[in-house]
């Protein structure tokens, strides 16, 4: 076992700001590397973050968070969730919700999701209007992608406010290094939340809607299976926390690299169609999820190294995405690249199940920004949040022109 000569220090600010010269130096001495503050072997390139994500020897391994009395319903909501579990639990979950996000379905909402952005950009010129700066961040980031999966899922409008607040909470445990208080909020909005769910599938049992939700309480596949309670609510919990945290901060990372490329936001302004390029672009240059763990159930070799059986090893998909080996210039803004096989989706089994609704999201929400603008600046330097693994900010402040 080796010892990493540049070791991965999530509590340097430095790191957290701008983590990606850390990477460069990473890939050049070693594509997999031990890190012994964290415990686990890092894989930094393309190649080998690709296999890691891939490779059926390791896995997803949940283990409760100790002690189980403390953490209750924080571990209840991982241990039946999809992304925790392996063939063949995660095939039948899986095959259970995966027709409410098919393409086709998805692409029906694109119309309405777009009419919600319109709507929210102009507010947010109506408030600035070319003069004041407003924190797009809390004004369309986060307002988008919450009202899109409560939508789906049925929530009430009233309720709505609850989402955010809970999802934060908990994707907070995801990081290292974290603080007692920041354990106790992730286990406190865990509980309020499946409280929440399990009532309004209740709800949902007995008057059924067109939602998600009613889909999710009814669906059954053909073999005759069915979501069992606590699936359903993990599974509800897992499509609002996954389904709107890396669009959210997409959002905001993506747009604050627009600002500091003003070419790039330009060469977009001028021709539209490079839209859908940009947004895989924009999800490559600053990847929302930094890093995705696997547990090996056999022993394993990736980039010359053994990853021993019950050894875990990250795949840094920030890393990933800036290898000079597979994409060219990878430092470089590019709102026009073409070969882009980034893996902020992840890969393998356990790629984004929701990842054509996000694609509809944040095509929506920049068609909007650059559409019912005339210009777009920087209003303040917008503040970062102080986690690693989930990348983005804190707010935004732009000037928006109509």
């Amino acid at each position: 076992m080796t010892l990493a000569a540049t070791p991965l220090d999530l509590a340097d600010p430095a790191v957290v700001a701008d983590p990606y010269p850390t990477f460069a130096r990473a890939r050049a001495q070693a594509p997999v590397q031990w890190d012994a503050g964290l415990g686990m072997w890092l894989a930094f390139t393309h190649a080998e973050a690709n296999a890691v994500l891939r490779d059926r020897r390791l896995g997803r391994i949940w283990r409760d968070k100790a002690p189980a009395e403390r953490f209750g319903q924080f571990n209840l909501i991982h241990r039946n969730a999809i992304l925790e579990m392996e063939p063949p639990e995660h095939t039948r979950l899986r095959r259970l919700i995966s027709t409410a996000f098919a393409r086709g379905h998805v692409e029906r909402l694109r119309p309405w999701v777009q009419e919600l952005a319109d709507g929210l950009v102009d507010q947010l010129v109506a408030r600035s209007g070319g003069s004041t700066p407003v924190d797009v961040l809390s004004g369309m980031s986060e307002e988008l992608p919450v009202a899109v999966i409560a939508e789906l899922l049925g929530v009430p409008s009233a309720d709505r406010p609850l989402l955010r607040p809970w999802s934060n909470a908990i994707v907070k445990m995801y990081e290292y290094g974290r603080t007692t208080a920041v354990e106790d909020d992730a286990e406190r909005a865990a509980a309020e939340f499946v409280a929440y769910l399990r009532e309004l599938a209740a709800e949902r049992r007995r008057t059924p809607g067109e939602d998600l939700l009613t889909h999710l309480v009814t669906v059954r596949d053909s073999e005759g299976d069915r979501l069992t309670e606590d699936e359903l609510v993990t599974t509800c919990i897992l499509l609002l926390n996954a389904g709107h945290e890396a669009t959210v901060n997409v959002s905001g990372n993506g747009l604050l690299a627009l600002l500091e490329h003003p070419a790039e936001l330009q060469r977009l302004r001028d021709d539209p169609a490079l839209l859908p390029t940009a947004i895989e672009e924009l999800m490559r240059f600053d990847s929302p999820l930094q890093l995705f763990e696997r547990t090996a159930t056999a022993d394993v070799e990736i980039g010359g190294v053994t990853v021993a059986q019950g050894q875990k090893i990250a795949a840094l998909l920030g890393s990933a995405n800036r290898d000079p080996r597979v994409f060219t210039d990878p430092d470089n803004l590019d709102v026009g690249r073409t070969d882009n096989p980034h893996i902020s989706f992840g890969a393998g089994v356990h790629f984004c199940i929701g990842a054509p609704l996000a694609r509809v999201e944040l095509q929506a929400s920049f068609g909007a920004l650059l559409s019912r603008t005339s210009s777009l600046e920087l209003g303040a330097r917008p503040q970062r949040r102080p986690e690693f693994v989930m990348r983005g900010l804190a707010d935004l402040p732009v000037v928006l022109t109509a």
